[in-house]
């Protein structure tokens, strides 16, 4: 049985480098339910480093396997594979190589890959049982179409698994067309849900306002511009700021003016040095916030909520929603971003009714892409056969719920059968 092998322990195969925690503990069989003895050995390599599978796997595993983390010149716990997709220097000769030849400029790629080169070394020192290309799928970035690395990163999260329940429960109460989205698709989203990694490591969109200590000891997550003005005043009086650059912005006025004053974007606020209780600097946590917290909280926002307008909230004249409708792939976005901060912030549902939308596709029911050149333009279609042709086609062809494979010639025949005996 594959469970009799569980707990031996075997040959680290590229002995280059040991966790840096617990390394003890690595270098040793598990039991996983997603091995298969149709496929292959019946024995599965994991790497908790790179993959959320094998991460769980191992996490899960008594004693927990630990992950393949050694510390940088910082003192930081990080991959063998840096962020540009490189070896680190503790691979030996393999240290500075691309572990992926299409991360390499055109013309600069080895002929061997990386991949080769060590399955060749294995098989000479005769630790690789056998040595074989096989196509299989692999994730590409759909910009580049360059192959992903998945890669552990420090990140903030938002405790959802806290309030799943509860979000389970305020989703019966909410009137869904299809119902079998909701209770299926969406409920089953809201039962398996979890944490909410909030962090992104981009340069546009909203900086995550907590400043930290460099030691992590102590951290201030700020509220409003006023609060930030406030702490600003306590960081120059400690002497750990120079300057209040937003020394215009004038705490309670609304206006469009007065905020058009600042900039809070990560460029600006990433300059701002704080002081923590005990005096000691703090900066700002170099992360951006998902991009779908700001669609979640648009109830709240687009009233400047809670710093204007508190009644269209409170009183609920404009909240919750009576009805909204997007397509079925928000199930994952903005249905769910909407309903997790509704639930944590006011143990209220974000909307009463909503409709599924089912997606425009091209007509071989393939999801429209400019990368695929499938996509139609609305408006040139629109310029071309009419609105009123295109909506009837759009309308009789599908439920609102329903996917609609779209076909210009499905117009054409709209146009001439209904309307031009209309006409």
């Amino acid at each position: 049985k594959g469970s009799d092998l569980v707990g031996i322990r075997y040959e680290q195969l590229l002995p280059y480098a040991l966790p840096y925690e617990h390394p003890e503990n690595a270098f040793r069989v598990i039991s996983g339910d997603f091995v298969t003895t149709e496929d292959g050995t019946g024995i599965v390599h994991t790497a908790p480093t790179f993959g959320a599978d094998d991460a769980k796997v191992a996490k899960e595993a008594t004693p927990e396997v630990p992950p393949m983390l050694v510390k940088d010149e910082n003192g930081n716990l990080v991959p063998l594979v840096d962020l540009q997709g490189r070896f680190r220097p503790e691979m030996g000769e393999y240290a500075g190589k691309y572990v992926k030849n299409e991360y390499y400029n055109d013309g600069e790629a080895p002929e061997k890959s990386v991949d080769v080169e060590i399955a060749i070394k294995l098989k000479e020192e005769n630790k690789a049982f056998k040595v074989e290309k096989y196509k299989h799928s692999y994730p590409n970035c759909w910009r580049t179409d360059k192959p992903i690395l998945y890669y552990p990163l420090d990140s903030w999260f938002i405790k959802a698994t806290a309030v799943k329940d509860r979000m389970f429960e305020l989703n019966q109460t909410i009137n869904w067309k299809p119902k079998a989205t909701g209770e299926g698709r969406f409920g089953n989203w809201l039962a398996n849900a979890n944490d909410w990694n909030l962090s992104r490591s981009r340069f546009w969109g909203i900086p995550l306002p907590i400043w930290r200590t460099e030691d992590g000891k102590e951290e201030l997550c700020i509220g409003s511009v006023e609060e930030l003005k406030s702490e600003i005043t306590k960081a120059i009086k400690a002497g750990v700021l120079s300057e209040d650059i937003f020394a215009d912005f004038e705490v309670g006025n609304m206006s469009e003016d007065n905020y058009a004053k600042i900039d809070l974007h990560k460029n600006v606020v990433d300059k701002i040095v704080l002081v923590s209780p005990s005096g000691k600097p703090m900066k700002r946590e170099s992360d951006l916030i998902d991009v779908w917290f700001d669609s979640g909280s648009m109830p709240y926002a687009q009233w400047h909520y809670p710093f204007e307008n508190t009644e269209k909230i409170d009183n609920h004249t404009s909240f919750p929603a009576d009805f909204i409708a997007e397509g079925v792939d928000q199930t994952r976005g903005w249905f769910y971003t909407l309903h997790a901060i509704a639930t944590m912030v006011f143990d209220s549902v974000a909307y009463k009714n909503v409709v599924s939308n089912g997606l425009v596709l091209d007509k071989n029911g393939q999801k429209m892409s400019k990368r695929l050149g499938n996509a139609v333009d609305p408006f040139e279609n629109l310029s071309k056969y009419g609105v009123d042709a295109t909506r009837w086609y759009m309308i009789s062809n599908a439920n609102p719920w329903d996917n609609l494979k779209f076909d210009e010639e499905g117009i054409e025949e709209v146009k001439r059968k209904f309307f031009g005996t209309l006409y």
